[in-house]
């Protein structure tokens, strides 16, 4: 298997601490840990394989005047990358509870801005072990990557990443 990127955002919280449960579980040397913060669209070039991290941010702050957040700041990066040919695997942290019916809701919009780049994307999510009302993120009955909430199921993360990551090792180069 050729080396992974792993592009996660924010630094220094839940997305940061699964990225590197994720990176843990591949094999340390097989992953590069990036955060996307101050990465241009040519830091992907150098990958076949990417991982993608990002966390769905609470409605309060979605159209507020805060600084923007690290993907913010790398979407339009993203936006200019070719990333023809790559495979890609995405993980999205949420709050199922507090916001049921926004659930993950942030990897739905980076699936989008990957939509017409012409890549495969790969380790898709049953739907079944979650309790949710509604996310952007379930496309054809399955997430489109890992959910994962730190806030009120911790205790399924381990186990959760230890399948994903089984299942994508295996779409990956």
């Amino acid at each position: 298997m050729k080396k992974i990127g792993l592009f996660y955002g924010p630094e220094g919280g839940s997305t940061e601490r699964v990225a590197k449960k994720i990176a843990e579980t591949i094999g340390g040397t097989q992953v590069d840990l990036i955060p996307v913060k101050d990465q241009k669209a040519e830091d992907l070039a150098t990958y076949e394989n990417l991982i993608f991290g990002i966390s769905t941010i609470g409605k309060e702050t979605w159209k507020s005047d805060e600084a923007p957040n690290d993907w913010d700041v790398f979407l339009p990066e993203l936006e200019k990358a070719n990333l023809k040919g790559k495979i890609v695997a995405m993980f999205g942290l949420g709050d199922h509870l507090k916001y049921a019916l926004n659930f993950v809701d942030a990897m739905a919009i980076l699936a989008e801005k990957l939509e017409d780049k012409n890549v495969t994307i790969v380790g898709q999510c049953a739907t079944e072990d979650y309790q949710f009302e509604e996310s952007q993120a379930v496309i054809d009955g399955k997430f489109i990557g890992l959910p994962i909430d730190e806030d009120y199921e911790a205790d399924k993360t381990d186990e959760r990443v230890k399948n994903w990551v089984a299942d994508i090792k295996k779409a990956f180069k």
